[in-house]
């Protein structure tokens, strides 16, 4: 059996449309959404799906998926779609890009920081097997800054050593991976946990 409080999900425009009533229904507390990528791409799905999402009484979440550019304008970009970042939940997706040249670590450092410069925070750093091929044994004291959310679809969660635990451990896309897949009655979704409470999640999610 997994460990962790299992009520996260992220999304982006390929799982439109999303029942979000129907993800409150089953026990979905909060949502992490695409919300751009690389210097110019939006998701054109995003705001309508925070405001339903928002209207159904989930907590909201926003992430970028980093690309081979500049890592402070990603950042202004990425900020600039958010909008009001105080009750959104801040995230860099840092993997392989399928369409490009994918982002280093080096612009990945300059992204994060400019967020914390930004909003007083430092986003989560969503990575699985890259992270872990481009970090090795070493450790990044920027991106260390990061709470870590772990992308690997196995029974045994592996935190790279930059890190001391994963905060989100995204264990399936709705098909690979362990059980729970499937959300019964809604569909299939990108499935996280959370490691520790509800009460915990919630208020990690407003810091």
């Amino acid at each position: 059996m997994l460990n962790g409080y299992n009520a996260v999900v992220d999304i982006s425009h390929h799982n439109d449309p999303v029942n979000f009533e129907g993800l409150k229904a089953a026990g979905i507390v909060g949502v992490i959404h695409k919300a751009t990528q690389g210097l110019i791409s939006r998701d054109q799905t995003y705001e309508d799906h925070r405001d339903a999402a928002q209207k159904a009484g989930l907590l909201w979440g926003a992430y970028h998926f980093g690309t081979d550019c500049d890592g402070v304008q990603q950042a202004v970009h990425f900020i600039e779609t958010v909008g009001d970042t105080k009750e959104t939940m801040l995230a860099l997706d840092f993997e392989s890009n399928p369409t490009g040249p994918s982002m280093s670590l080096e612009e990945a450092r300059a992204f994060v920081t400019h967020v914390h410069v930004v909003t007083g925070r430092y986003p989560g750093f969503y990575s699985g097997h890259t992270i872990k091929q481009q970090l090795g044994t070493k450790n990044d004291p920027v991106l260390a800054n990061c709470w870590f959310w772990l992308a690997q679809y196995g029974p045994t969660p592996v935190v790279p050593p930059n890190w001391t635990k994963w905060t989100l451990w995204q264990y399936t896309d709705g098909s690979l991976g362990p059980e729970p897949t499937k959300i019964p009655n809604v569909g299939r979704f990108d499935r996280n946990l959370f490691n520790g409470s509800e009460a915990e999640l919630r208020a990690f999610w407003k810091k």
